[in-house]
């Protein structure tokens, strides 16, 4: 049984599917760059925990919020981008339109019983409008300076004011655009329902606390991309000549709720590994089949099982690699048995060129 440490409340518990699982991914906070490497970690992680339950035979429905500003030439190329990665395509989608009349609903709702305010720039922000504020004489200093951090605690942005050309919509409060957070759950909730089982969410778009907008059985949040220099896209890694899915065995190098440091080097690394992998399955399929490496195997879904660690997966799949007590068409089975979720494209090679088996 997959347990999976939750963001909000930090314990690590089982996600108990029932007969589906409703799984959502918030999408990055800028469309600037469709292929930014640092947005497409938490869709990757996404990506592994469907596959992972889906291979138990557990029915996923997933949703993937939409891209800021809605321009749809940018969630086509952000869709590119995912099918380069090996992401399976998830069932909802919400134009950003109808996230932002989603977002207004729910803000609207919460401004009706009190847990949010609208400003005078036209901005809501979360918390009940501040109490006038005292006078020294009636409440001294120390009742004035208190009221004023608690406001500043409550006064998250969750609808900001039009600035600028940049597209925004219409409200009971002016023009203007959800926070990230509130379009995220937004269009969870207008595709999946008032709960989620579960919400995987990046370092950039933290789930907000206290916004009743949604409820989710397990928070999952990745750790922050981080980069020597400028952020790299995954076009710049093809056209380096690496393999679009050495970005994904990178990521998978790394527990996901720790940093990573995405270098050439390591990616170049990834790059030798997807492809030298490919060889020995392309080899080991040259051999009569045999059973799955059955405690290998169970090594390596153990690994995932505990909250997804799959640099201890991957270190289990090296060991298969290199038992030499296993014959080679058990490996073939194995690798490609466990290649359903880390989907690395294992088989690409198989029948290309003739390969001496190992």
């Amino acid at each position: 049984m997959l347990r999976i440490h939750d963001a909000l409340t930090g314990r690590t518990g089982e996600l108990a599917p029932g007969r589906a699982v409703r799984l959502h991914t918030c999408a990055p906070v800028s469309a600037e760059l469709p292929g930014h490497l640092g947005d497409l970690r938490p869709h990757v992680l996404s990506d592994v925990i469907r596959r992972l339950l889906e291979s138990r035979r557990v029915r996923v429905v997933a949703c993937r919020g939409p891209l800021p500003g809605g321009d749809p030439a940018v969630s086509e190329a952000f869709r590119e981008v995912a099918g380069a990665l090996n992401l399976r395509p998830p069932e909802h989608e919400p134009p950003a339109d109808e996230t932002a009349e989603t977002a207004v609903e729910l803000i609207a709702g919460l401004v009706e019983r009190g847990r949010a305010h609208a400003v005078a720039d036209g901005s809501v922000l979360l918390g009940a409008a501040p109490a006038p504020a005292a006078s020294p004489a009636a409440s001294g200093a120390g009742a004035a300076t208190f009221a004023a951090s608690s406001a500043a605690d409550d006064g998250r942005v969750l609808w900001a004011a039009a600035s600028g050309e940049e597209p925004a919509w219409d409200s009971p409060w002016g023009r203007g655009v959800p926070a990230p957070g509130v379009r995220c759950q937004a269009a969870a909730r207008r595709s999946l329902g008032p709960r989620v089982d579960v919400l995987v969410a990046g370092a950039d778009t933290p789930p907000q606390r206290g916004e009743p907008l949604l409820a989710a059985g397990h928070v999952v949040g990745c750790g922050p991309v981080r980069f020597d220099g400028a952020a790299l896209s995954l076009r710049q890694v093809t056209e380096a000549g690496l393999d679009p899915l050495a970005v994904r065995l990178a990521y998978l190098e790394h527990h996901y709720r720790e940093p990573v440091r995405l270098t050439w080097d390591l990616l170049r690394d990834a790059d030798r590994t997807v492809r030298h992998w490919r060889a020995r399955v392309a080899g080991w399929a040259e051999s009569p089949s045999a059973p799955l490496a059955s405690g290998h195997v169970r090594c390596v879904e153990a690994a995932l099982d505990g909250d997804l660690d799959t640099p201890a997966a991957l270190g289990a799949l090296r060991d298969l690699e290199g038992d030499d007590s296993v014959p080679a068409g058990a490996k073939f089975e194995s690798f490609l048995h466990l290649d359903q979720v880390l989907a690395l494209d294992l088989s690409t090679e198989i029948g290309r060129t003739p390969v001496p088996v190992p």
